[in-house]
């Protein structure tokens, strides 16, 4: 068994909550460093392992991860807690590998026309970029793994309609190149649950026993059935944020993340064991109240609890 199946095994869901990254991209009030770390603590305690932290990007342009390292020294100490940080450039992965965060995530745009809005460079100039952030992995002395999302993957906010085929292609080059997961990405939330499954099912074929996340949005109401699907086809790595925090600052219509908490309960109803504590979980919401108490919170979990006689401590 390799490193990224010790992270994320084959034969078990692994759920990420992306809320203290892509949760906090649009928001424009942020939890305190000492929130964020509760935050984790708390969601922790619930079950929950796997946190997306932060993005090494210009603390001018994105004050709201100037304390990323905190948050990832805060996971470190937790015993089996995974932490994921973003990097779009040779700066902020070396910033990255510096921090010892367990896993860099970067991205590619499933359109030329997004990567030239969204990076100003073409999708090859993006792969080559992070073909050298696998040999940066490489040669560095913990060896993060390296995860690379294939954003507007199911629909682009500039051109409309994505050819998966066109998807599948970056997503076989992205392995070739040396990534550990690739992530297909609805980032601005198009797809409904054939796409999603028939993408989700070309994608595994490609990836073989290495894992493949998918990443989706919420934005016409169809994550949760759209993660359902995913599921069906093999996908054993998803992405929710808590409270369906997020959205994207580059693409125009983006909204927040599939419900984090609704996520979970999917997962459980579905024969997927998560080991995530769902009334726990759904108390941490409290400090997103506290500390944002202008952003709007959502989840049907939240709203309605679970079902009389279901457990909230998941098997």
């Amino acid at each position: 068994m390799t490193r990224v199946h010790d992270i994320y095994p084959n034969d078990k869901v692994s759920l990420r909550e992306v809320g203290l990254r892509d949760g906090l991209q649009l928001v424009k009030t942020f939890p305190s460093t000492a929130a964020k770390q509760r935050w984790v603590r708390d969601e922790y305690a619930a079950g929950v392992r796997h946190f997306e932290v932060g993005s090494f990007l210009p603390a001018k342009t994105f004050p709201q991860f100037v304390d990323v390292r905190d948050v990832i020294a805060t996971i470190a100490a937790l015993p089996g807690a995974h932490g994921v940080a973003l990097a779009l450039n040779e700066r902020g992965v070396n910033e990255a590998l510096a921090s010892g965060v367990a896993e860099i995530a970067s991205v590619v745009s499933a359109t030329e026309e997004h990567s030239q809005a969204n990076a100003n460079r073409s999708r090859e100039s993006a792969i080559e970029n992070i073909k050298r952030l696998c040999e940066l992995r490489d040669a560095s002395a913990h060896r993060p793994l390296v995860n690379a999302a294939i954003s507007m993957g199911l629909g682009c906010s500039i051109v409309g309609a994505v050819d998966p085929k066109e998807v599948l292609r970056l997503t076989e080059k992205l392995y070739e190149v040396g990534v550990d997961m690739v992530a297909i990405a609805d980032t601005v939330g198009y797809a409904g649950p054939k796409q999603v499954g028939e993408l989700t099912r070309g994608a595994v074929k490609i990836a073989g026993s290495k894992p493949v996340c998918v990443h989706l949005h919420d934005t016409r109401g169809m994550g949760i059935a759209n993660a359902s699907a995913a599921l069906d086809e093999g996908a054993r790595v998803l992405d929710g944020s808590l409270g369906g925090l997020g959205g994207c600052p580059f693409a125009p219509g983006a909204t927040g993340n599939v419900v984090f908490e609704d996520l979970v309960f999917l997962c459980e109803s579905k024969g997927f064991p998560t080991g995530i504590d769902l009334d726990r979980l759904v108390e941490v919401r409290a400090i997103l109240k506290a500390e944002m108490p202008n952003e709007q919170l959502y989840g049907g979990l939240a709203r309605a609890g679970l079902p009389r006689g279901a457990t909230a401590k998941a098997a």
